[in-house]
């Protein structure tokens, strides 16, 4: 039987147990997780490519972590379109790295929209209006002259006036209505250059391959640090249960001790069996007496003997052991 409790664990073997665990556990689902793939387009391949050295901060154990690569490989179709792809998009970023030279001194100069957009209203006026107006003067002029209405009379320099009027009212329309649509026009060609070579610098990124997520399941971590405590406290409890135990044999044997001397001699004992001993160390026995079927506890004679002749009497040829005598130095 113990005769003290046991060890608790200690706290860095503990550590160091459930970190191993941790990162073995962390290690092989990595395994899992790497899995090499093969596709029409192309196949992805997982390689360990060396290792790198961590250590516990606590318990200063060092572990050996692997280190992986992933390569990629396209079908030899999916290789050569992406040659070409990015020799055409080569080609699309440096036509904007030159074009994008002259954006320096063009942006520097500020568009004005008032005048870009009165210039573009004479333009349309000039297109549109002038020879409209033009025809129908004409036709006007003629209708007068048929009329019987002289240059310089009163009912021509009317008709003039009015037709006059009228043009200008189309003209005002005009620089009313087509402002917005002459500022528009205006930025539209102001921000063409600026377009050509966004577009042309969007056109030379490289496109990322894309990668498979395989559905792997992962390993859960052992719970060692649980398992070792677990263990410890079911020791002590059995510990705890032995020692009570103990304590009652003993009370026993003060009992026993009470009642005077009593046979020991180990030649009248069978089945014997150790199952402890007291405070001072003198080994403690279950026992039969030879043709009893009944089970006794006690000391052995011969043992007391050994460490006190005095507490051990002989009669008839049995040894008897003075309980109260030999367990003195254990009360």
């Amino acid at each position: 039987m113990p005769s003290s409790p046991p060890d608790p664990p200690d706290p860095k073997q503990t550590s160091a147990a459930q970190t191993g665990t941790s990162v073995s556990t962390a290690i092989a689902n990595a395994m899992l997780g790497n899995v090499n793939q093969n596709t029409p387009d192309g196949s992805l391949n997982y390689s360990q490519s060396g290792t790198y050295k961590f250590t516990d901060p606590y318990t200063k154990q060092t572990y050996d972590v692997p280190t992986f690569t992933a390569t990629q490989t396209l079908s030899p179709i999916g290789q050569a379109t992406k040659d070409q792809t990015q020799a055409a998009q080569l080609n699309l970023g440096k036509i904007a790295n030159n074009q994008s030279a002259f954006l320096n001194d063009y942006l520097g100069k500020p568009v004005d929209l008032n005048t870009a957009t009165e210039d573009k209203i004479d333009q349309l006026g000039a297109a549109r209006l002038d020879p409209q107006f033009a025809n129908a003067q004409e036709a006007l002029q003629t209708k007068l002259a048929n009329s019987g209405i002289r240059i310089g009379s009163p009912a021509y320099a009317t008709a003039m006036q009015q037709f006059g009027q009228q043009k200008n009212d189309a003209y005002n329309s005009l620089y009313l209505n087509g402002r917005a649509q002459g500022a528009q026009e205006a930025l539209a060609q102001r921000n063409q250059p600026i377009n050509e070579i966004t577009a042309l610098l969007s056109g030379s990124q490289v496109s990322q391959p894309s990668f498979i997520n395989a559905n792997e399941p992962t390993i859960p971590t052992t719970d060692n640090a649980g398992i070792i405590n677990q263990n410890y406290n079911q020791k002590l409890q059995a510990w705890q249960q032995s020692n009570a135990g103990m304590q009652s044999i003993l009370g026993g044997l003060f009992g026993l001790g009470s009642a005077g001397i009593m046979a020991s001699d180990k030649r009248v004992k069978e089945d014997i069996h150790e199952v402890g001993e007291t405070k001072d160390g003198q080994p403690i026995y279950t026992y039969r007496y030879k043709g009893s079927p009944m089970m006794q506890m006690g000391l052995m004679a011969q043992d007391v003997e050994k460490r006190d002749p005095s507490a051990v009497v002989e009669v008839g040829g049995v040894k008897m052991v003075n309980y109260p005598k030999a367990l003195e130095r254990a009360s």
